[in-house]
């Protein structure tokens, strides 16, 4: 009973902090809600971290903006300085809604060219609170069993919690899919990918900070996660692995003297990690528009009056509620399935050498 009671106490908190940072838009704008500016504003990056609206007044972090011109160098600045000026101009960058708020530079010729940025966005900050977070966990676990005794009994509690996470990959998604004799040397990258995409979603479901970015459903992160598999599955592939790409056990017709399944199993080296990519990106990003644009549901059904809008808001609180609760599912379905496809191409990275 105390566990349900505490469930319903956290989606309730997750309710009002959603509402909470939307309340401030209709109130601005009474007849309509943009939805489209709500949702899409929310799952991009940007250069401040907006938390709250108090009396009119944004409370934001602003985050440091670097650039890099090619005409003038070097530019160190905070993104305050886009907000205190008039024109939205500062050292000649400006931000381009047209590109999801990008900054952006004019050349001489009045072409829009952006500048290599560098600057530390919110992903980023939010990136960052998720390596401490893991730094605070594992390190106070490992502190647990460096101080544990023989004859101690099996650690109870949050360091409990953990142990069963770390096994269950390890036994059953590691272990089981590379094999006995490989497994080991990947275990650190495996474990460290499961639990930053797992601690990642489960911060984005966080309506108010330190949670709320949307990392996981910015396809650059999965990006760059995709391709830590594919390098390391391509550069320690053994021999037997590279000559069933370039001669795999087919019929020889099907390799000269026009190599097509040579060509297939090579254009699958990229599929694969595109794969990864995709499946993390869309999910984590589908997930948080359905919540945000039950979330603006709410403010646009308050418009419809009394009568109308209260059954229509109750349904789509239920209905956020919901989806908050399969949003949690998805946060580790979604990590146990990129760590699992990894294992599993790495496995394939090391076949063995039958013999007759």
């Amino acid at each position: 009973m105390n566990y349900c009671k505490s469930i319903i106490c956290l989606l309730f908190v997750l309710f009002l902090g959603v509402s909470g940072l939307y309340a401030s838009n209709s109130e601005k704008n009474a007849e309509s809600v943009d939805v489209k500016e709500i949702v899409l504003g929310h799952m991009g990056d940007d250069y401040s971290w907006h938390i709250s609206t108090w009396r009119g007044h944004h409370i934001s972090i602003l985050l440091p903006v670097i650039l890099r011109s090619e005409t003038t160098g070097w530019h160190v600045f905070s993104s305050a300085r886009f907000h205190d000026s008039e024109t939205g101009v500062y050292q000649g960058f400006f931000q381009n809604p047209e590109k999801n708020g990008k900054i952006y530079e004019r050349d001489a010729q009045g072409n829009e060219i952006r500048p290599w940025d560098f600057s530390i966005t919110k992903n980023v900050v939010q990136i960052w609170i998720v390596v401490v977070l893991m730094l605070l966990i594992f390190v106070g676990s490992a502190r647990w069993y460096r101080n544990k005794l023989k004859g101690d009994a099996a650690p109870g509690g949050f360091v409990g919690l953990v142990e069963m996470f770390v096994m269950m990959v390890h036994d059953d998604i590691i272990k089981a899919s590379i094999g006995e004799k490989h497994y080991r040397p990947y275990v650190p990258y495996l474990l460290t990918a499961f639990f930053f995409i797992f601690i990642t979603n489960l911060m984005g479901l966080i309506p108010i900070f330190p949670g709320g970015a949307n990392v996981t459903g910015n396809i650059t992160i999965t990006f760059f996660l995709a391709m830590c598999t594919l390098l390391i599955v391509n550069f320690s592939g053994n021999k037997e692995y590279w000559k069933e790409i370039f001669w795999p056990p087919v019929p020889a017709w099907l390799k000269v003297p026009v190599p097509m399944m040579p060509v297939i199993e090579l254009f699958g080296i990229f599929t694969k990690p595109f794969a990864l990519m995709v499946r993390l990106f869309a999910n984590i990003m589908g997930g948080h528009a359905i919540i945000l644009s039950l979330t603006c549901v709410i403010f646009i059904t308050c418009q419809l009056g009394a009568f109308i809008g209260t059954p229509l808001t109750i349904v789509s609180f239920v209905l956020m509620i919901f989806m908050n609760c399969l949003e949690l599912l998805v946060a580790f379905i979604q990590a146990y399935v990129f760590t699992m496809l990894s294992a599993v191409f790495i496995g394939l990275a090391h076949p063995e050498i039958h013999e007759k």
